[in-house]
Formats: structure tokens, sequence, C-alpha cells
């Protein structure tokens, strides 16, 4: 085999190895509410959070209180993922918040909001997602 052919028969298995390794990827599944806020409650929103994870209202309504968590698409080792929620508007401050190193999900946390609006996010390694003045009522 000449040099020519030997470096297009090696250039065509590169660029054919490298676009099946392209085609095996499949993108992260995005996260899903396991029930984490207990028995009770239902997702009423969520919101994804970039593409790190998903953050999750959740509202029960026989005790009017929400809850949220900020859960990521896949657990591993420990990172920062936190949460927050707040009878909008939320100020300065969040009236429930949790944050810390996790490997899968920050909270739950819970706030008793009948017949108001509120704000919540999540947020994972800097990225954030959520939403503010929703589920009124």
């Amino acid at each position: 085999m000449t040099s020519m052919r030997q470096a297009t028969a090696v250039a065509g298995c590169t660029v054919a190895t490298v676009f099946g390794a392209l085609a095996a990827a499949s993108p992260a599944a995005a996260a899903t509410y396991g029930g984490e806020c207990g028995s009770g409650y239902s997702v009423v929103n969520s919101d994804p959070i970039g593409s790190k994870g998903t953050v999750f209202l959740t509202y029960n309504s026989s005790t009017g209180r929400n809850c949220v968590i900020a859960k990521r698409n896949t657990s591993g080792s420990p990172i920062l993922v936190e949460a927050g929620l707040s009878i909008s508007p939320a100020g300065s401050h969040w009236d429930v918040f949790d944050g810390g190193f996790y490997r899968s999900y920050a909270g739950p946390i819970y706030l008793a909001a009948a017949g108001k609006c509120v704000d919540w996010m999540g947020r994972i390694t800097g990225t954030e997602g959520g939403k503010r003045g929703t589920n009124c009522g």
C-alpha cells in the first residue's frame, strides 16, 4: 500500500471511529420527581437547572404546604446543590433554604403558602433554575 493510500485509510478509520463514538453517546436523562417530599405532595411546577438537573415545586393540598427539591440528573460524587423557597417576593434571603455537597438532591424544604405566590429555585454548581411569583392561590 502506498503511503498516500495508507494515510487516507488511517484518516478514514479515525473519522469513522470519532463519528461512531459521537453517535453512541446519548444525552443525560432528565431528573424525575420520586416522591422526595413525602406522601400527599404532587408536582405543580418544575424548571430545568441547565443541563445539570431539575428543580421541582410540589404542593400538598391537605396541608397547604409547598415543597422544593433540586435534583441532579445523575447521582455521583458530592457537588454543591441548593434549593430555596419563599413567599413572593423573596427579597434578599430565602424563607427556607437547603444547600450543601450532595450526591443526588437538595431538600426537601417546606413552606406553608396556601393562597400566596411563591418564589422557588434550585442551583447546581452555579447553574440556576426556578421561577418567581408563581403558583398563586
